[in-house]
């Protein structure tokens, strides 16, 4: 039974659906599906293998999340399960909300098979969250003083105010790594009790978060056309905004958020393109990754059973 609490994320889930969907539909309600077909049908070979690329580069990241932190608990898995494990929890919970399914249900019966405990298992996943965490930080503290006007585009502030903000973000990533070099004491959040991991563990986290939220919003880069392209800084800006807007409406998939955002930050290009652009984000990020781990929590769900009734 769900809690009341899950009850009012998804309530909150659903109503950012909805108000983004409305604001969507006032920005696109004159544009036909022949133009939307153009714009898709503009995109090269080239630039689709590209975003195919992309796309595995994030889950290849993703999954990395999970290896990082197995190697912080002392734990040896191998690489294929970690995959499997990570790619499939991260299909679901990007497609169905982490409000309804968090994907710690798939990571608790994939690693329980493979002998750790439930306290270690929540760590793992309080520490994937946080290598994400950390990632984006990082990200958004480079793009922000790199890129300093890039915040007029998502709200009426000057750059003073960007720069200022990046390095307060870049300021808490250093207070990590000096907390790891210098192993301050441990966190403590009721029974959930985390150490700082060894430095190179957290250099393994701030590749790893980068890399994923990089390669994704590649997908987006690449489909966007050459003309009027505003650069992959401002790409990724954008995209960092509008996915950390969607994590905290909760709303499924970031339907309707993220592109609401991006039609709202690049008026220089067609809505038509933006459109096609994340499109082609939702196909390979989510809907095809969506399908496949279907199949795979199938075809694990049909092993442990098989495996059950054999002993």
């Amino acid at each position: 039974m769900m809690k009341r609490s899950d009850w009012i994320w998804t309530l909150i889930g659903l109503a950012a659906v909805v108000l983004s969907c409305f604001l969507l539909y006032r920005e696109v309600h004159t544009l036909s599906l022949d133009q939307l077909r153009d714009s898709l049908l503009a995109i090269s070979m080239r630039n689709w293998l590209l975003a195919a690329a992309a796309t595995l580069g994030a889950y290849f990241a993703l999954a990395w999340y999970d290896r990082i932190a197995l190697a912080h608990l002392g734990k040896r898995i191998p690489w294929r399960f970690i995959t499997l494990c990570s790619f499939t929890t991260y299909a679901l919970a990007h497609n169905i909300g982490a409000s309804v399914f968090s994907g710690a249900v798939v990571r608790f019966r994939a690693y329980r098979s493979k002998g750790l405990t439930p306290a270690e298992i929540g760590l793992l996943i309080f520490f994937c969250s946080f290598t994400f965490a950390l990632g984006t930080l990082l990200s958004s503290g480079v793009v922000l003083v790199c890129q300093p006007e890039l915040i007029e585009r998502v709200a009426d502030v000057g750059p003073w105010l960007s720069v200022t903000i990046g390095l307060f973000l870049l300021g808490l990533v250093a207070l990590y790594v000096l907390g790891s070099w210098r192993q301050f004491k441990p966190w403590q959040w009721g029974k959930l009790h985390v150490e700082y991991p060894r430095l190179g563990i957290v250099g393994r986290q701030l590749l790893a978060g980068p890399l994923e939220l990089l390669c994704a919003a590649a997908i987006i880069y690449f489909a966007l056309p050459a003309q009027g392209n505003p650069g992959f800084l401002v790409v990724l800006g954008v995209f960092l905004a509008s996915f950390s807007l969607a994590l905290l409406s909760h709303a499924p998939g970031g339907l309707g958020v993220l592109e609401v955002t991006f039609l709202a930050a690049m008026p220089e290009l067609p809505t038509a393109d933006v459109l096609a652009a994340l499109i082609v984000f939702r196909v390979f990020y989510l809907l095809i990754p969506f399908a496949l781990s279907l199949l795979v929590v199938l075809g694990f769900e049909w092993s442990q059973w098989r495996h059950r009734h054999r002993g």
